[in-house]
């Protein structure tokens, strides 16, 4: 199960290898109201990512590092709390949690770690054979770190 956190909108898939392909089993955005209490937010995350496992019972998750630029630094702590829901959720379910950084992600999907959204989203599309772009790029995301981590593994 690939997770690209975030406090509005957190990124899910659920992936499986069948013969030596990738397989698509589930894959949504759970959003969260900009206006509601920070504890409202999480719980709902929670709540997403409990109905999530306990739908598809995957083996593992696999989440993306935290990234925060200086500029920006109160971005890492809102993304803490979110990946800390997440990593509580994992715990529940006696998941073991697996991360990768933004950059090792895009190489290991489109050949190049600096790749745009719209560069994942197209390589998305492609590797897993979808009709249309995964959207919204949450999607594509989760999608890819999934990805990153069962190409790590062959």
């Amino acid at each position: 199960m690939g997770i690209d956190p975030g406090l509005h909108r957190t990124g899910y898939a659920v992936v499986e290898y069948k013969n030596k392909d990738p397989h698509l089993k589930e894959a949504g955005v759970l959003t969260t109201k900009e206006t509601d209490a920070l504890q409202l937010r999480l719980k709902s995350i929670y709540d997403g990512i409990q109905e999530v496992i306990e739908e598809f019972h995957p083996d593992l998750m696999v989440v993306e590092n935290l990234y925060s630029h200086f500029s920006h630094p109160l971005t890492s702590v809102v993304m803490g709390h979110a990946r800390g829901i997440i990593f509580l959720c994992a715990a529940d379910h006696k998941l073991p949690i697996t991360c990768y950084a933004a950059t090792r992600i895009k190489k290991s999907i489109t050949g190049n770690g600096r790749a745009t959204k719209m560069q994942v989203q197209k390589s998305i599309k492609s590797i897993m054979r979808l009709d249309n772009l995964p959207e919204p790029p949450d999607v594509a995301d989760a999608i890819a770190v999934a990805l990153c981590h069962l190409e790590a593994g062959r």
